[in-house]
């Protein structure tokens, strides 16, 4: 595409049906805002900054988004042709095409944007609506088309008579206009109708009046013009987002054994061979390697494994860990913000905070890496070949140097030198016949 392209994305509604505080475009879709995608899109077809239509919510979306967008502020909800008017001031004077947006579709593909700019230039359209056919077109503006099958009219729900309500073709309220033709119909909007708003869907009749050519062109596939605007939706958006990752990953050489039970936010990275169990929940911008096996029921985020790593089943492994290869991570093991070297095994039960490990170590069931003092956060260093027995506390800060042995049940407070066993228990004593002296008193 040669022509300049600005992108409008309308994120100025309340969100009333969502019943929370967050505003809408902000509640996550696969780890993800909804508004993420929307950028995303928007991004992918303009090199422009998309102007942003803010209102409801407007101090956390701009903290949120930043200088990612420029802004534009609706004061009064009086509807889509009045939201879109709040941008005049960022496109007056512009050539090229205007791409509108709603704020609420996270499903939407940047494929499917750009087919319908490059619709709109190549057939010389001054408008093309998207729309696509669904099964229940409730509450959706139907596409009303002539007897030739172009484009006729937009007509809401509200407004449409039992006939029209019928259509099964629906209005995906995102547009590629001219830019004059937008400026010069958004001054002709009017607002008698049902909802006495300003509909930017009656622009396209406006434009179509004045002998200009309008458009539609249908997606076949319908979940991705899908909005949400309940709690309900929002969990219809996160199982379709869900469900293309996970093929993704698939296609890309990962095997999911489950793929109905496994949760893979969009920014997670998976090396090709690793096979991963049912119940997984990975999250954030993590990285995992090739060959890794992830057993059933472990949450990993924000974090990197290498190659040939093993997880599970029931492993949590906190933000910024970095597993590297061969290690193993197994059963009710919990790791945060710790560095985990080459064939280390953590087997079960231990939980490793704030900590630097070193190769080959092996990590006994039921140690603990200590790590907070109630006031600050101290870091322990565990060389190489080192092995800490079962049930050792390693109050932070410590260091173990290589090739150093921990006796089970110490509680380590001191530095242990390279190669030495360190020992922090109370040697045992035995009174004998104690127990029946206690039983006669």
């Amino acid at each position: 595409m040669t022509k300049e392209i600005y992108v409008i994305i309308m994120a100025a509604g309340e969100g009333k049906r969502m019943k929370g505080e967050l505003p809408k475009v902000l509640h996550g879709v696969c780890g993800r805002p909804i508004i993420d995608y929307i950028l995303c899109g928007a991004n992918a077809v303009s090199k422009n900054k998309p102007i942003l239509i803010v209102g409801h919510g407007e101090k956390e979306l701009r903290e949120y988004v930043g200088s990612r967008a420029v802004y534009a502020r609706q004061e009064n909800p009086l509807g889509t042709g009045h939201a879109v008017m709040m941008a005049k001031p960022h496109i007056e004077g512009k050539s090229g095409y205007a791409v509108v947006l709603a704020g609420d579709t996270p499903l939407i593909r940047a494929e499917s944007l750009e087919a319908m700019i490059e619709y709109t230039i190549e057939n010389g359209y001054s408008v093309v609506g998207l729309s696509t056919k669904v099964e229940d077109p409730t509450g959706y503006g139907r596409i009303v088309r002539d007897e030739n099958g172009d484009f006729k009219r937009i007509v809401e729900h509200r407004d449409a008579t039992d006939e029209e309500r019928a259509i099964d073709e629906i209005n995906a309220s995102m547009y590629c206009f001219k830019i004059d033709s937008l400026l010069s119909s958004l001054g002709n909007l009017k607002d008698d109708n049902v909802q006495g708003e300003y509909y930017l869907t009656d622009t396209l009749s406006i434009i179509k009046e004045n002998g200009e050519k309008v458009g539609i062109y249908c997606l076949e596939d319908h979940t991705e013009i899908l909005g949400v605007n309940t709690r309900e939706q929002l969990g219809d958006a996160m199982d379709i987002m869900r469900r293309r990752i996970n093929k993704r990953h698939m296609e890309n050489g990962v095997t999911l054994v489950d793929p109905e039970n496994t949760y893979i936010d969009s920014d997670v990275t998976i090396g090709v061979d690793t096979i991963i169990y049912p119940g997984n929940v990975i999250e954030g911008d993590t990285i995992i390697g090739s060959e890794c096996v992830l057993y059933q029921n472990n949450r990993i985020v924000s974090s990197r494994l290498g190659d040939r790593v093993e997880v599970g089943p029931f492993a949590y492994i906190r933000p910024n860990s970095d597993i590297d290869n061969d290690a193993k991570i197994g059963n009710f093991v919990e790791v945060k913000n710790s560095y985990i070297g080459k064939k280390t095994k953590a087997s079960h039960l231990v939980y490793v905070g704030d900590a630097d490990v070193g190769e080959n170590v092996n990590i006994g069931c039921g140690a603990v890496f200590v790590n907070y003092d109630g006031n600050k956060k101290y870091r322990t260093i565990v060389g190489d070949n080192c092995f800490i027995g079962c049930n050792v506390n390693l109050v932070a800060p410590v260091t173990i140097e290589d090739d150093s042995f921990i006796a089970a049940g110490s509680t380590i407070t001191k530095d242990v030198p390279k190669g030495a066993l360190g020992i922090a228990r109370s040697r045992q004593e035995n009174k004998e016949g104690w127990v029946f002296e206690r039983k006669n008193d």
